[in-house]
C-alpha cells in the first residue's frame, strides 16, 4: 500500500496538477506542484509562428533558470507542457487558458502569471488576448513580470501583441480571411485596418509594431499600412516595426542586442523616416522613405541602438499603393 500511495505521489508530482473553471480560465501544470522562485534573466524571444524552434525555448529557459514556466493563452488545449517539458529542466510547465473576460478579472489568475519565471504568449487570435485581457490583472501581472526583469516570448499572436502597437485583429467575424497586404495598401482606412496601442509594456518594443508569419504571408503591404496610419493619426511621428518570418525568431537580451535563429528568412526591421503623403480614406497609399534592414539567421540586430550587423540595409517606399524597393531580387523580400 505504501509503495502504491509513493507512486501515485510521484506521477501527480512528476507529470500533472490541473485547476480548472470551466466557465472562465483553465489551467494545467505539469512538473512540481510547489512555487519556486529563481534568479531571472531578462529577455524577449520573438517568435514568427509555423514550426516551434527549439533553440529559442532553450534560450527562455536559461533565461528563467530552472524556474516556473507559463504559457498563456486564450484558447487551445496544454500541447505546449511536454513539449517545454521535454526540452527544459525546470520548476514546472504549465498553461494557462484564460477563456474570457471574467477569467481574466478573477484573483487566482493574476496570482499564477505573477509566479511563473517565464511566460510565453502562444499563437492563435491576437484579438483575444486584446478584449480579453487588456484593461484587467492579466494586463497588469504580465507587465509586472517584465518590469522585474523576468524573461517573455511570443508567437505568432502572441508577438502581435508584445510591442507598443499592435495589429487588434478585431474582425467582424471570427473566421473572416486575413487582412491582406493589397487591402491595406489600397485603403488605409478600411474598417478591419484596427491598431491598438499600450497592451503590453515591453522595454525596447516601445514605439514599435510587432508582426509575424511575415514573408511567408506578403505582409509587407499591411505593415507599410499600419505605420502610415500610426503617423497620421498622431500615435508616433517615427514608428518602428520587427517583423518576423515563419520558422525564425529573434533572441534579446537585457541590452537590447538581438541574434537572429532558424530556418525562415529571418528578421525585417522597418522605420519610418518622413510623413505619408497620402494617407487617407478610400485612396491608395503613397508612403516614401521608409528604412529597411533584413537580418537573416546568424545575423544580429541591437533594437534600442536600431542598428545590425550580417544583414542588408535598404530603402522602401509605397506610390499609389505600390511598393517600390531598391533591393535587388524580389520586389519586396
Amino acid at each position: 500500500m505504501k509503495l502504491a500511495r509513493g507512486l501515485v505521489l510521484a506521477l501527480m508530482f512528476c507529470w500533472c496538477v490541473a485547476i480548472s473553471n470551466a466557465a472562465s480560465f483553465k489551467y494545467i501544470r505539469q512538473g512540481n506542484p510547489q512555487d519556486v522562485q529563481t534568479r531571472t534573466e531578462a529577455g524577449i524571444a520573438m517568435m514568427g509562428g509555423g514550426s516551434d524552434l527549439d533553440e529559442a525555448f532553450h534560450w527562455l529557459c536559461d533565461k528563467g533558470s530552472g524556474g516556473d514556466f507559463l504559457i498563456l493563452r486564450a484558447h487551445g488545449g496544454a500541447d505546449y507542457n511536454p513539449y517545454v517539458t521535454g526540452l527544459c529542466k525546470t520548476n514546472s510547465v504549465a498553461t494557462l487558458i484564460i477563456r474570457s473576460r471574467k477569467g481574466a478579472l478573477e484573483p487566482r489568475v493574476a496570482e499564477i502569471i505573477s509566479q511563473a519565471e517565464v511566460i510565453f504568449i502562444a499563437g492563435g487570435d491576437q484579438s483575444r488576448y486584446v478584449n480579453f485581457w487588456k484593461g484587467t490583472p492579466v494586463e497588469d501581472a504580465i507587465n509586472a513580470h517584465v518590469a522585474a526583469g523576468k524573461p517573455i516570448g511570443g508567437t505568432s499572436a502572441g508577438l502581435a501583441v508584445l510591442g507598443q502597437f499592435a495589429y487588434g485583429c478585431l474582425q467582424d467575424k471570427p473566421k473572416d480571411a486575413d487582412l491582406t497586404s493589397r487591402e491595406v495598401l489600397a485603403d488605409p482606412y478600411i474598417k478591419r485596418v484596427t491598431a491598438v496601442r499600450d497592451f503590453l509594456k515591453v522595454p525596447g518594443l516601445e514605439n514599435t509594431l510587432t508582426d509575424s508569419h511575415f514573408a511567408k504571408r506578403d505582409r509587407m503591404g499591411r505593415s507599410l499600412g499600419f505605420l502610415a496610419r500610426i503617423v497620421a493619426d498622431g500615435w508616433s511621428e517615427t514608428p518602428r516595426e520587427i517583423a518576423i518570418d515563419e520558422k525564425s525568431a529573434l533572441l534579446v537580451d537585457a541590452s537590447g542586442r538581438g541574434r537572429v535563429v532558424g530556418t525562415g528568412l529571418g528578421v525585417y526591421f522597418l522605420q519610418v523616416t518622413a510623413a505619408p503623403q497620402i494617407c487617407r480614406l478610400g485612396q491608395p497609399l503613397t508612403f516614401n522613405k521608409i528604412s529597411a534592414y533584413h537580418a537573416p539567421t546568424g545575423a544580429s540586430f541591437d533594437i534600442r541602438a536600431w542598428n545590425g550587423d550580417g544583414g542588408e540595409a535598404y530603402s522602401i517606399s509605397v506610390e499609389a499603393g505600390q511598393i517600390q524597393t531598391g533591393r535587388t531580387g524580389n520586389l519586396v523580400y
